[in-house]
């Protein structure tokens, strides 16, 4: 694993559930960001199917809930003070994922995944988001799933596309 310094925040927006665990998450996060070299911070936050419909409405126009739904941080054009130095400015803020328990754990019964492993996949395929990669376009998606078997691989994970 990488030396970056990771900041992570876990949100509950509904009951603490067992899994995942804050310690699991961070684990699963660090292993997708290995070749970061700047101090990297994200808020993943576990919702409710309500929010998560909420939010896939409001920004995807799509009025159901989904299983992983990504903020990619776009930070706000600003002038730079005297005073931040170079590495201030290169501190990376990924953005904010929100995941919905009820759709993860409904999709690892139907595709007859470990729950822990389904929610691994998760993270890892909206931290991905959350640098760059998605899935739209066929290359694209290509290259987001290779890298998504690798990570899992290394986690100690099933190829999650593989059901």
């Amino acid at each position: 694993m990488s030396s970056t310094v990771l900041n992570f925040e876990l949100q509950w927006g509904i009951n603490p559930l067992s899994m995942p665990t804050q310690s699991l998450c961070k684990t699963w996060v660090k292993a997708c960001l290995e070749n970061v070299t700047t101090a990297t911070e994200l808020t993943l936050r576990i919702v409710s199917a309500e929010e998560s419909q909420t939010l896939n409405n409001t920004y995807r126009n799509k009025n159901k809930p989904t299983n992983v739904l990504s903020f990619e941080f776009s930070p706000p054009p600003y002038v730079i003070e005297p005073d931040v130095t170079e590495a201030d400015e290169q501190a990376t803020y990924l953005g904010d994922l929100a995941i919905c328990a009820e759709v993860v754990v409904r999709e690892a019964q139907q595709q007859h995944k470990t729950l822990e492993a389904h929610w691994a996949h998760m993270v890892v395929h909206g931290v991905l988001h959350l640098q760059g990669f998605d899935h739209i376009e066929f290359d694209d998606a290509t290259e987001m799933e290779a890298l998504e078997v690798k990570i899992m691989a290394k986690l100690g994970y099933a190829n999650p596309y593989e059901i």
